[in-house]
């Protein structure tokens, strides 16, 4: 039974809870980009670079049957040839380097707000008096509250 406890506690912790939360969202995310880079970016991208779908762009390593020229990956897939898909390895760079930058922008904020967190404190000014306990400026030489001699800090 104490493994259970273990487990429990080890779960509902507040860091487990986050970090699951975090690759939901993450995977959410990443499926947010793909859609981005292969149905608004690339297409457009395409057209400027001479109507090119990047989705078809492939080097066939061995023939299917029928034998190629293949126009598009579904009918080299359809027929069962081998193909190195360039184009899906340019729009999975493209989604990565999307992510890799959210996540660099959302790494970089964080690191901001944390360095705020740190700043040091001020220097005191103020003093407790070692007789009465009421606050003093932090040079004097006499308490105002209760007249005792202190020595300087």
């Amino acid at each position: 039974m104490g493994m259970m406890k273990e487990f429990k506690e080890f779960a509902v912790r507040g860091n487990v809870v986050d970090m699951a939360v975090g690759i939901i969202i993450g995977g959410a995310f990443g499926t947010v980009v793909k859609s981005f880079v292969d149905d608004v970016l690339m297409p457009p991208l395409g057209m400027l670079v001479g109507n090119i779908d990047f989705q078809n762009i492939l080097v066939v390593l061995r023939q299917g049957t029928p034998a190629g020229p293949y126009d598009t990956l579904a009918a080299a897939k359809e027929a069962g040839a081998v193909t190195l898909n360039l184009g899906m390895f340019v729009n999975a760079m493209v989604s990565f380097a999307i992510v890799a930058f959210a996540v660099f922008l959302l790494v970089r904020g964080l690191n901001r707000l944390k360095r705020q967190e740190e700043a040091p404190a001020p220097a005191p000014t103020m003093r407790d008096c070692p007789f009465c306990m009421s606050s003093i400026p932090l040079k004097a030489t006499r308490c105002p509250h209760c007249t005792s001699e202190v020595a300087p800090a």
